[in-house]
């Protein structure tokens, strides 16, 4: 008999047909949806039939007799990797060659297999396997979608996806021998139909009776998005002005949809951590943590304070590793940079995306120099995976221009939504933009209100404007704070707004998305035209002012611009919007700003479209970047309380000493954490301002300012901080 893992805690192997048997039932269930459960079925056997080997056994034996030998042992892929080698052009024995160690090119493959072919122990197992399993082999040639077969680029998402179904069932198999009480606390028994039913009961308290004009906005679009549902699945647009209640509306939608089609979980993917965190806590207001998995790296994965804290540590971090859960809270990054992975961790996943609705929250942000890779991928899983899409959004970007989207209909949740916006229009633009103002011009105008905003376009400026505003009551908001620090920030400026004190904030673009603040007079440097709309959106945000609150656009003269995509949306919005002739919120404007926008950048600046035509999945993961990956991360002790500035202090001791618990410590660390400019942050570490932890994290030993945050002499903040 040939088994496949070593003994469990009871003392009991794990036999080698049982779990290539069950893998691949797994993995045929996962793939149904892909149109791939035949090729599911077999990749699932064949991914280990080389452990039939004398020398695997062998192996397995020895690492009973002695832990300390494990390793990876004897080759286990390659002959399973050949009987994949007969089928789709040769290309499915990437998904055994991949199982463990991820994704390759085809060039790899290709020698790699010849290697395996001349490699009689490959050969020896096959024949083993066949003995021992007599429906080894399909009888004729596996048959694989039209569409896989004629695009390349089809053909990369398939296998990608199609992978993940044969990762997912081998971590699952092998977890129920090594692992069997885990089983039980995966997945949920929460159906679609009960998750809607408590959502109704929740927007009957919700919604109320109030006949202002936010009121009857929000059961409007909250009944649009409700009518849309029976809609077929594929590609919607929910047209929303800030304060609308799309968080609510969209989640509606999703959900009707999903119990209408029989899609299998909703995914939300919101583009930063302070949105995901406010998203993700509204959801589990409404439908329980049990229900709610919010993935992102910051995530506390459960309340510390809960009875249930320990299990619902348990399913959350279950649950994140294969997205098995009705609700999914996640950031755009952490979505759309696991679906141009090659890792098994980050692809595993990835089959769930199938027959699920997908809520894009704040579609503007997806980075331009992307869009060509992360567009057509949507319009696949659209297309071909039964999977619906919702682009949620106050500017909704015309991804129509751009070419692989531009034949894919986007049908609109919320018919005419114009009309939202003329009835939600809580503001009115004021444009200074020429002349253009010197930075105590701008700290006037602030003075001049109790309450005010100014939003500028780098963390040079804030500082300038700090210098000019002298203000020591002044807040302060950017990258160049810890996220414990913002989020301290933010609830000053909500305590100061709503007790009507003095408050003026100085802040960049982390103030435009995600945070809920509101007040009379927001002042915005020209900036691209979605930038100036949603700082436009801190300003009346509730509606509660006699008169619309004032958004005052300037141009400062000494005031610094974001290269790239960002500078040329300013270049844009100025030829659009003129000198404030045209409304900023009307819907139109925004389609002919991105129409526009999307013809000047470069919107498949790492050529990833190629990469993928060539199946080329490490240099794929390599280039699909959201986020600058030329950073380190700093953790700020001199931030917080006395109880705060021990705890950081003793998680990086423990990182220090190698904590085997090291990804948690992490975690705990990152409302501390500051992240930096890698050649700035060695100039640092020279000079004794950064001391090592851990590869690429330090402990910055400078100045840290209870206002403006990370200090550093000499540089430009903006070169120093991401």
């Amino acid at each position: 008999m040939a088994y496949a893992h070593s003994t469990n805690s009871a003392g009991k192997r794990h036999d080698l047909v049982d779990h290539l048997t069950a893998v691949a039932s797994l993995a045929a269930q996962f793939a149904h949806d892909l149109g791939a459960q035949e090729l599911g079925g077999f990749v699932g056997i064949w991914h280990d039939v080389g452990k039939f080997h004398p020398a695997f056994q062998e192996y397995l034996r020895s690492c009973e007799a002695n832990p300390l030998a494990r390793g990876h042992g004897p080759d286990h892929k390659g002959a399973g990797a050949l009987l994949a080698s007969k089928h789709f052009a040769g290309l499915s024995a990437l998904l055994i060659q991949g199982h463990h160690g991820g994704l390759r090119a085809p060039a790899d493959l290709k020698t790699w297999l010849a290697e395996k072919g001349k490699d009689t122990a490959s050969g020896h197992a096959l024949e083993l396997a066949a003995a021992a399993m007599p429906d080894l082999e399909p009888s004729g040639q596996l048959s694989f979608p039209d569409h896989v077969l004629r695009d390349p680029r089809s053909a990369e998402l398939f296998l990608r996806l199609v992978f993940s179904a044969l990762v997912d069932a081998d971590y699952l198999d092998t977890e129920q021998h090594f692992r069997a009480e885990l089983a039980s606390e995966r997945g949920t028994s929460t159906s679609m139909a009960e998750l809607w039913g408590r959502l109704e009961g929740d927007q009957r308290q919700f919604s109320g009776s109030g006949n202002d004009p936010v009121s009857h906005t929000r059961r409007d679009v909250y009944e649009a998005c409700i009518a849309a549902a029976d809609e077929p699945p594929g590609l919607f647009r929910l047209t929303v002005p800030t304060g609308g209640g799309k968080t609510r509306s969209g989640m509606a939608f999703a959900l009707r949809h999903a119990l209408r089609h029989g899609h299998q979980r909703v995914i939300v993917a919101v583009p930063f951590i302070t949105i995901t965190e406010q998203t993700a806590e509204v959801y589990r207001g409404i439908f329980a943590a049990d229900n709610v998995l919010e993935h992102h790296s910051a995530a506390e994965r459960s309340d510390p304070q809960s009875e249930d804290f320990h299990r619902q540590q348990v399913w959350a971090r279950l649950a994140a590793e294969n997205w098995d859960a009705p609700i999914i809270v996640t950031t755009t990054v952490q979505l759309f940079e696991s679906l141009f992975a090659s890792s098994t961790s980050q692809c595993r996943k990835l089959h769930r995306l199938a027959r699920s609705v997908i809520i894009l929250d704040e579609a503007q942000t997806l980075p331009s120099h992307l869009l060509r890779p992360i567009l057509d991928a949507l319009r696949e899983l659209c297309a071909h995976y039964g999977t619906t899409v919702v682009i949620s959004t106050a500017t909704q970007p015309a991804f129509e221009a751009i070419p692989e989207f531009a034949a894919v209909p986007a049908r609109e949740i919320v018919q005419e939504p114009g009309r939202f916006f003329q009835a939600l229009k809580r503001v009115n633009y004021e444009w200074r933009t020429d002349p253009a103002l010197v930075w105590p011009e701008v700290a006037d105008m602030m003075r001049g209100a109790s309450q005010a905003l100014a939003v500028v376009n780098t963390k040079k400026d804030a500082m300038a404007l700090l210098d000019a505003l002298s203000d020591p009551e002044a807040l302060h908001l950017s990258t160049l704070l810890c996220g414990a620090h913002r989020r301290q920030v933010i609830s000053d400026v909500k305590q100061r707004l709503q007790s009507g004190e003095l408050c003026r904030l100085v802040s960049t673009q982390v103030v435009e998305a995600g945070v809920d603040i509101d007040f009379p007079l927001v002042l915005r440097a020209m900036g691209p035209l979605d930038a100036i709309i949603q700082s436009a959106g801190r300003c009346n945000r509730e509606g509660l002012l006699p008169e619309k609150g004032r958004v005052i656009v300037f141009r400062p003269m000494d005031g610094g611009m974001p290269a790239g995509a960002y500078r040329a949306g300013v270049g844009v919005t100025g030829a659009l919007l003129g000198a404030g002739g045209v409304d900023p919120d009307d819907p139109d404007v925004s389609r002919k700003y991105f129409r526009r926008l999307f013809e000047i950048v470069d919107t498949d600046r790492e050529r990833i479209q190629d990469l993928r035509v060539a199946l080329d999945y490490p240099e794929v993961s390599r280039r699909f970047r959201m986020i600058n990956d030329d950073t380190e991360t700093v953790a700020i002790t001199g931030y917080g309380s006395d109880d705060e500035r021990l705890l950081v202090r003793r998680l990086l001791d423990r990182l220090r000493q190698g904590a085997p618990e090291a990804r948690f410590i992490y975690r705990r660390l990152q409302p501390y954490l500051v992240s930096l400019r890698s050649r700035e942050a060695e100039k640092y570490r020279r000079d004794g301002f950064i001391t090592e932890v851990a590869t690429g994290m330090g402990e910055w030993q400078g100045a840290y300012d209870p206002v403006r945050g990370l200090v550093a002499r000499d540089l430009d903040p903006d070169d120093l901080v991401v």
